[in-house]
């Protein structure tokens, strides 16, 4: 597989530029909203892992990812689409619906002057829409397809087919300690293209996985910086894992995904398959962002808030 890196000065150029152009507009008003379950929480943050197979993170060292747990509540256990393929799955986990309804069902960058957008509101969308500023900063070109037009206060999608996952924590770093944005989604890519070449569960993937939680802790000490982090919902998860070289349909070792979920108000260290009939979808993760911001989803969703991680919920 061929992998484009920006050089870093190229990189630093463009995403200065990208800054300058995309400062936001003032937000719309705030439409109709629930009472947010946990007023602690003011702010998301969501970090997804390209190709992140449970067992992998639980065996690769990755201190930031597991202390999350230690404060959080998650499971090795959650699922992602039938499809399990990066950009099918990540816009499930970005609207709440399956891919049957949101309509993107391809996984590579469309043809120039082709652009189509989920058939489905994002998350980026509802929460612009009640006046939260929103980013998202993608580690590939395929991303565009959930750069709606006037979803996304900030946005970052490389046209080079893949950057490196530092770039990506980078900018993601600069835009938290510039502007503070509420809504934040983060894609890392390496650990998804170390698999490709090397081999779900090799040391360059366990390594690509210990690189990947430095960047998730790069991100968080800039929350922290920032002063936002005790407000922040922190979410990792995955779009899918793999075997072999690959990944995809009707394999498990491709469809088990993790989800570590913490913030305030939020059970620590509480494994939710203590809840015997609960099983997490990606689905699921728009669903229960919205209700922790106090978001009511215009559109019916599959997903349901997992409102088991809260402390009055949990047994």
């Amino acid at each position: 597989m061929m992998v484009g890196i920006m050089s870093p000065r190229a990189f630093a150029h463009r995403v200065a530029l990208l800054t300058f152009l995309l400062l936001p507009t003032a937000p719309p008003l705030l439409s109709a909203r629930t009472v947010a379950p946990a007023p602690g929480i003011s702010r998301a943050l969501i970090v997804s892992i390209d190709g992140l197979r449970p067992d992998l993170l639980l065996r690769a060292n990755a201190p930031v990812i597991h202390k999350l747990m230690e404060q959080g509540s998650f499971t090795m256990w959650a699922r992602t689409t039938d499809l399990a393929v990066t950009l099918p799955s990540h816009t499930s986990m970005l609207t709440g619906v399956r891919p049957s309804k949101h309509g993107v069902i391809w996984n590579t960058n469309l043809p120039p002057g082709r652009q189509v957008y989920p058939a489905w509101p994002t998350l980026f969308e509802v929460a612009r829409q009640r006046g939260f500023t929103t980013a998202m900063v993608a580690g590939k070109s395929k991303f565009s397809t959930l750069a709606k037009p006037g979803t996304l206060s900030w946005s970052f999608v490389p046209t080079e087919t893949v950057i490196s996952d530092k770039a990506v924590a980078d900018t993601a770093s600069l835009w938290i300690r510039s502007y503070a944005p509420r809504v934040l989604f983060v894609h890392l890519p390496e650990v998804d293209i170390a698999g490709h070449s090397k081999g779900w569960g090799s040391p360059a993937q366990l390594a690509a996985i210990a690189a990947a939680d430095r960047c998730v802790g790069q991100i968080l000490e800039s929350l922290r910086d920032g002063g936002v982090l005790d407000s922040t919902v922190v979410l990792i998860t995955a779009d899918h894992g793999g075997a072999g070289l690959s990944h995809g349909p009707d394999d498990v070792r491709s469809r088990e995904i993790p989800w570590i979920i913490s913030g305030p108000g939020i059970c620590r260290n509480y494994d939710l398959t203590l809840n015997q009939d609960l099983e997490v979808r990606t689905e699921d993760t728009f669903a229960t962002i919205c209700y922790l911001l106090g978001i009511t989803p215009p559109k019916p969703i599959d997903g349901r808030p997992v409102t088991q991680i809260l402390c009055a919920h949990a047994r």
